[in-house]
Order: structure tokens, then C-alpha cells, then sequence
């Protein structure tokens, strides 16, 4: 069974299924994070939405690019799970599928192209303090556990 966090479902809300791709990535001891300043501004994990008929590996690639600038190498399945929650960009209640991959970022190829996102470089203490998704904090709880390593 796949662990939830967050909030619950509510009763009588239709949520949308979003399958999404996030990353644990670090180099030189620090852990790539995500700013994203609206609608609400916080600390992500760089990841996002799977499209309709991409891979969750390609989407990783994807996100991870659009949102910090970085490419990444030898990316490797951590963990899954999910939440339920409004999703105010896009205007709907999702169910959040979230695979979450740990990796390296290898090469800064450009400035972020997702409006509103900048890329920050933090120690994995800092990002526990940081992320707002208790699904995020749980990721790089795992990944502290399996040694820190990408």
C-alpha cells in the first residue's frame, strides 16, 4: 500500500488523479530545492505532473530542467506516495501520485523556464525545515536513512 500524508479525502469532492515525478538531488552535500512563488510560496522537491503518455523518468528530466535549470544523471526509484489536496494553479481537487527519485544534478543548462520557480541549493537539514509537504519531509527522512547517498 502506497503511504498517504496529509489531509484527508473529503467526503463528496471528486479528485482528479495526478501522477507526478519529484526528486531527491544533491550534490557536494546540498539538496537542489524549488521556490515557487505563487499561488502559494514555498519549498518543493523539483518534480511535477506526469503528461499523457510520458514516463515518469522522462518527467523527472523534464521538471527538474523547467523548474531549476539542472539536468541530472542516475536517477533511481526511492519511494511513492500519495495525498490529496486543492491544486490552485490548475483549478481541481487532485490525488497526488508522487514517485520520488534521488539523483544527481550534473549540469546547470539554464535559468529556470517555469514562471515563478528559482533554484536553491540547501543542506538536507535545511530542507526538512523548508518543505511544507509532509510527503517531501518523508522522502528525505528515507534518504537520510538509506545513507545520503545519490
Amino acid at each position: 500500500m502506497i503511504p498517504r500524508f496529509g489531509k484527508p479525502p473529503i467526503p463528496g469532492i471528486r479528485y482528479r488523479r495526478r501522477p507526478g515525478a519529484y526528486g531527491v538531488l544533491v550534490r557536494d552535500g546540498l539538496m537542489l530545492l524549488t521556490f515557487q512563488r505563487a499561488p502559494v510560496p514555498e519549498y518543493q522537491l523539483p518534480g511535477g505532473g506526469v503528461d499523457a503518455g510520458e514516463s515518469a523518468i522522462a518527467a523527472l528530466h523534464r521538471e527538474v530542467f523547467e523548474e531549476t535549470g539542472w539536468g541530472i544523471g542516475s536517477p533511481r526509484h526511492l519511494c511513492d506516495y500519495r495525498r490529496f489536496c486543492w491544486m490552485p494553479d490548475y483549478n481541481f481537487h487532485a490525488e497526488k501520485l508522487c514517485s520520488i527519485w534521488q539523483g544527481r544534478p550534473t549540469l546547470q543548462r539554464g535559468q529556470p523556464s517555469e514562471p515563478g520557480h528559482s533554484a536553491h541549493w540547501v543542506t538536507p537539514a535545511r530542507a526538512l525545515d523548508l518543505l511544507v509537504d509532509p510527503g517531501s519531509r518523508h522522502a528525505v527522512r528515507m534518504w537520510l536513512a538509506l545513507g545520503g547517498r545519490c
